[in-house]
């Protein structure tokens, strides 16, 4: 059997806009997306005020893991937030598109990829005359933690296996699996929201996070272990569809999409990120595929194609 995977690179048809605030930072950020040739990938660029800073959505910019997933320094020029955005990326399909963005985070919006999903449905997605390559998982590649762990294993497809485990009886033990493609997103994951504890919040105000945090961007649980947004959840398992959320948007710094399968226990920002440094950095875990030529409506052939030692996903 072949995988139902699509031959091309995309890239949006036209521009698009979207503002809101950033959930830790409070201030208000717009953003806009638009077209990009073949092999550009994902590239954000930076104008607050200082001079332009171009920052390409890969795992070697990444510069830190708390809380979010931060391109750049954090000291210095970063961009914060990316996941919820490069979720959206990943699971609608988007291979090439520049980002540009007056502040230093991502907005927040909903707390989930909603927002994101209706921009990139407003611009339109366009497919370009260049083959798209993927990243075929060979052999299992494993890091730890503790008790959590992140995994990568070979897989006929793109699929991610996420499971939690809280002491708050608001989560407690919950787990989401499936193969992914842009339905699946739009259906399942992209509405799950960001999450977090009551308790936490005035220790995450001092130490300078969370100020753009609200019930209108965050399922929020109180100090009785009870979620009090209105409405409630949007899922059963809400808060394991966001973790697998996180887990796109972090996976879709790789350079190139995926097949196999990630699997992850207790995991977060540090642990995906930490899984997907140990892929790239073995060269035999891995192999860089795409489609061979085929008739329309026939499920894909994968070869290998040789992998330039210039390419973003080796490092």
């Amino acid at each position: 059997m072949g995988l139902l995977l699509h031959d091309y690179q995309t890239t949006v048809k036209s521009r698009a806009m979207l503002a809101g605030i950033g959930v830790h930072s409070g201030k208000t950020v717009t953003v806009h997306f638009l077209p990009a040739d073949a092999d550009t990938g994902i590239v954000f660029h930076l104008s607050n005020g200082g001079q332009p800073r171009e920052f390409r959505a890969l795992v070697a910019e990444v510069g830190a893991t708390d809380l979010c997933t931060m391109l750049g320094d954090p000291a210095g020029e970063h961009i914060g937030t990316v996941e919820h955005l490069m979720a959206t990326v990943f699971g609608l399909g988007i291979d090439n598109l520049i980002i540009e963005i007056d502040g230093s985070e991502v907005p927040i919006l909903d707390g989930s990829a909603t927002a994101f999903v209706e921009a990139i449905d407003q611009a339109g997605i366009e497919t370009l005359a260049v083959k798209r390559r993927y990243i075929r998982i060979v052999k299992p590649v494993r890091v730890e933690a503790g008790a959590s762990w992140a995994e990568f294993r070979p897989y006929d497809g793109t699929r991610f296996e996420v499971e939690i485990d809280f002491e708050s009886p608001a989560i407690g033990r919950q787990q989401f699996a499936s193969d992914i493609n842009p339905d699946i997103f739009r259906r399942d994951i992209a509405r799950a929201r960001t999450f977090g504890f009551m308790k936490d919040v005035e220790r995450l105000w001092a130490a300078g996070y969370a100020l753009g945090s609200s019930l209108e961007n965050s399922l929020v649980i109180g100090d009785d272990n009870r979620v009090i947004n209105v409405g409630g959840l949007r899922y059963p398992n809400e808060f394991a569809r966001h973790k697998t959320l996180d887990a796109m948007g972090d996976l879709a710094l790789a350079g190139a999409r995926f097949i196999g399968c990630f699997r992850s226990y207790r995991g977060g920002h540090r642990m995906n990120a930490s899984a997907l440094r140990r892929l790239l950095s073995d060269h035999t875990a891995f192999e860089i595929v795409e489609t061979r030529r085929r008739e329309r409506g026939r499920v894909a052939e994968m070869i290998a194609i040789s992998r330039p030692v210039y390419a973003p996903w080796v490092i």
